[in-house]
């Protein structure tokens, strides 16, 4: 058995695990990082990558099966055919080239790579399984970058016809008939992908509205969206379990009243949680947050030395927190002042796409802050109507005292590309007349933001 001693050792070579890792190498820092399976961790993997690139390929499919029933823009095209297996095929040499990214970057940052398995023995040692033989590292410091894993259901276990999203990602043929159970964004992301691929698409929602953690103003545009695109929703019903013989699930609404989904895979989306089991975290006496481990604005735990960033922390579970958390991280490591206060944009890829960074204006109120809003469509911009992108509008909200911006949100087609704009907006700290006397190219989508901006002041320029 092989022993190594380490100034950093990370666990967990997915976002928040690598950037760590990388960073600190680059700051001449002596890093090992632990991964069992693959680096880039879910996002890049089975997650982010694989799940957009699935998207884009069912919205290219979908375009061509439009324009062949009906011709658009003056194109006329004959009925498409799919080669899903040539589908994902392309999309995982996506992730292998990211992967190999990920390792280039890792190899040039100096950062040794310990692939296997690894066990906490305390809080400055892991022990790792490798191809090998077993191997010990002892480290100064210790970060968990450990992740989540999908939530799974008592009532509809993974295994068979029930599939998470990562098996939703590796299915070999486009099911007939789909049943999403969840109605948060990554149901929804995969079930509209499937319904434009041709699945016939069932979504089940224990809750009486869709995409929780957006407000109503923006998830209302996507549910008028999804009955074209061939998604049914149950809300306020339950999934009670698959049918005796499984080709079929139960639902059960609020009412009592059950109905059958016919189904040929069920995919169980109803969110993630941090994956704090099946490497000795019960090794370190650690303050947790519920089912999260309790870190400080500086991802410190509450031992000393022992640190943690990624979805093992907490919401927003996303991977630009954790790459954010980690780059932060190195350089506390390295000595530097840091501590995290961030704006974490939030995008959601469904059809139309939603984009949100900082306070809604409900929100706003809550916290007792006066406000002015401003809400521009994008059916009154000539760039969304080039590409037929007339649906949804972008929303800016702003304390009405010094017209500090506090909050922008947008939902239409390919919106999520403002979230750039809009978090660099809040963490500038710009107010309205920042935005309204920037000057925006035309005609590009982004001129909505400016718009938006305008109308909070009072004096649009196009509607």
């Amino acid at each position: 058995m092989g022993e190594i001693t380490t100034r950093i050792a990370v666990l967990g070579g997915g976002p928040g695990g690598y950037v760590t890792a990388i960073r600190a190498g680059q700051l001449g820092l002596d890093t090992v990082l632990v991964e069992e399976a693959f680096l880039g961790g879910t996002c890049l993997n089975v997650g982010c990558i694989p799940s957009k690139a699935l998207i884009h390929a069912a919205q290219t499919f979908h375009g061509a099966t439009l324009a062949s029933r009906e011709p658009s823009f003056g194109v006329r095209q004959g009925a498409p055919s799919l080669d899903f297996p040539a589908t994902m095929a392309w999309k995982d040499a996506i992730t292998d080239r990211l992967k190999l990214g990920v390792a280039g970057l890792l190899g040039r940052a100096g950062v040794k790579i310990l692939r296997g398995a690894g066990t906490l023995l305390d809080g400055k040692t892991i022990r790792v399984e490798t191809d090998t033989g077993p191997e010990t590292v002892r480290a100064e410091h210790l970060v968990l970058a450990t992740g989540s894993v999908p939530a799974e259901l008592a009532t509809l276990p993974f295994g068979g016809r029930v599939v998470s999203s990562t098996g939703a990602l590796a299915l070999g043929a486009v099911p007939r008939r789909l049943v999403v159970v969840g109605a948060g964004y990554i149901g929804l992301e995969l079930g509209t992908a499937f319904a434009k691929l041709g699945a016939t698409v069932d979504v089940v929602e224990a809750a009486p509205d869709i995409l929780p953690h957006y407000d109503e103003e923006l998830t209302a545009e996507v549910a008028r969206r999804l009955p074209a695109l061939g998604v049914t929703l149950h809300l306020s019903t339950r999934a009670a379990g698959l049918t005796p013989d499984g080709a079929g699930l139960v639902a059960e609404r609020a009412d009592g009243t059950r109905t059958v989904l016919p189904a040929d895979i069920v995919l169980v989306a109803t969110g993630r949680r941090p994956r704090t089991r099946g490497f000795g975290l019960e090794q370190l006496d650690l303050a947790m947050a519920g089912p999260f481990i309790r870190i400080d604005e500086r991802c410190a735990t509450s031992m000393r030395n022992v640190w943690a960033v990624g979805d093992v922390t907490g919401e927003p579970m996303l991977a630009h927190r954790a790459m954010a958390q980690g780059e932060m991280l190195a350089e506390i490591l390295a000595g530097r002042r840091r501590a995290f206060d961030r704006h974490i944009p939030s995008v959601c890829f469904t059809d139309p796409e939603i984009v949100s960074v900082g306070l809604s204006p409900q929100a706003a109120r809550a916290a007792g802050v006066e406000t002015v809003t401003g809400r521009f469509p994008l059916h009154a911009n000539g760039r969304a109507m080039t590409l037929g992108a007339e649906d949804g509008f972008v929303r800016v909200t702003a304390r009405s005292d010094n017209h500090l911006i506090l909050g922008l949100q947008a939902v239409g087609r390919d919106v999520a590309e403002l979230s750039t704009a809009f978090g660099l907006a809040l963490e500038m700290g710009a107010r309205l007349e920042d935005v309204a006397g920037t000057v925006h190219a035309h005609p590009t989508i982004g001129e909505t933001l400016h718009e938006a901006c305008l109308r909070a002041l009072g004096h649009a320029l196009h509607l």
